[in-house]
């Protein structure tokens, strides 16, 4: 009996992250190849193939982000995006949206963009209870000025949904930089603590002893 538990559970710990990492991408694939409903009927993949094929949706959408992005970087793209943010701003209920998503997005996928600079100990949600947490930035405006000490933004994730959260000010002394990369702390926080990053101290005495 203990055998075979043992192999069973060897056998979910190789079948489990092949099948959701599967059923991630199938589900990726499916949804980007909904694009290809913009296309004329006569330039769908499928009705000039005679069959479906997955994944022309993927390299529509690249192509998509990459003559959109290759617009807006220059002088007249620009200016279009200004005109076009011009307009949506005067919509009373869309431009609440918009700049929100739009600032959300700015920060996230902006090469100036300050979301997740760093990671850091912090004790949350009371003292003695630590977490691993990210700085997003500084305090600034109205809130930096009721702020006397200095304090950083913090982004605390949940686990194992990093994508939820909650934001908070901290004052920059009670946060413990950590030297583990982005990467890596999101790892261990998706794992529930399970992927430890390396030790870096460690890993320093290895590459000196290679």
């Amino acid at each position: 009996m203990a055998a075979l538990r043992k192999w069973l559970f060897s056998g979910l710990l190789v079948i489990v992250p092949v099948i959701i990492t599967a059923w991630v991408l199938t589900w990726v694939v499916g949804l980007l190849d909904q694009t290809l409903e913009i296309l004329p009927e006569a330039w769908q993949p499928d009705r000039l193939l005679g069959f479906h094929v997955p994944g022309f949706g993927v390299v529509l959408t690249l192509l998509i982000l990459l003559v959109v992005g290759a617009l807006a970087s220059n002088f007249f793209g620009r200016k279009l995006v200004a005109m076009g943010d011009a307009l949506v701003s005067r919509i009373p209920v869309v431009r609440s949206i918009y700049s929100s998503v739009k600032q959300v997005s700015e920060t996230l996928f902006s090469e100036s963009g300050n979301a997740f600079r760093t990671a850091v100990l912090v004790q949350w949600p009371r003292d003695g209870v630590w977490t691993v947490a990210f700085i997003t930035g500084q305090p600034n405006g109205e809130v930096a000025g009721y702020l006397r000490d200095e304090f950083v933004s913090i982004y605390v994730p949940t686990t194992p949904n990093p994508t939820s959260g909650y934001f908070v000010l901290m004052r920059k002394s009670e946060c413990i930089e950590l030297e583990m990369s982005i990467d890596e702390a999101l790892k261990y926080i998706v794992s529930m603590g399970v992927v430890a990053p390396p030790d870096p101290v460690l890993a320093d005495a290895s590459r000196v002893t290679e």
